[in-house]
């Protein structure tokens, strides 16, 4: 079987995406799903920097581990190798509309998830676990329930 994956997008890769990517990762794991990867991306990536710090405490504070992250910039081929683009927000939504199927976390959730860049370790906090539930949303309605023939 193929294994099929889902592509987290924000602006820079640094906050948002890579917390989603390595709690949606750590959550297929925990649960044993097979066949999906995650992987993330920014529209403006700082290609060359580092996740945030932030980012990453807040992450181990959850038990999980921050392996080696580079930022890395959104292509067409990213996209087209994704089952699933989900952006942090609508206006990164537009900016990518019919490119492939991309929905925003408020489509999977129904709530937008805070961008903490620049804030102090709380805003992190909120984001991770903002990230989280929708993390569980995605599992639930999405790979468990994800047919090839959806798209």
């Amino acid at each position: 079987m193929k294994r099929k994956k889902i592509l987290f997008v924000c602006t820079g890769n640094t906050c948002r995406s890579p917390m989603a990517e390595f709690l949606l990762r750590t959550k297929i794991k925990r649960n044993k799903i097979k066949w999906w990867d995650v992987a993330s991306c920014g529209v403006h990536a700082d290609v060359g920097g580092a996740m945030s710090e932030n980012s990453k405490t807040a992450l181990e504070e959850a038990g999980i581990t921050v392996e080696k992250f580079a930022p890395r910039q959104l292509t067409q081929k990213l996209i087209e190798s994704s089952a699933f683009v989900i952006c942090m927000t609508e206006t990164q939504k537009k900016m990518l509309e019919g490119c492939g199927r991309v929905i925003c976390i408020k489509d999977v959730c129904g709530y937008d998830v805070p961008d903490p860049f620049g804030c102090n370790l709380d805003a992190y906090r909120v984001t991770r676990d903002c990230l989280s539930r929708a993390c569980d949303v995605i599992i639930k309605n999405y790979i468990k329930t994800y047919k090839d023939e959806n798209l």
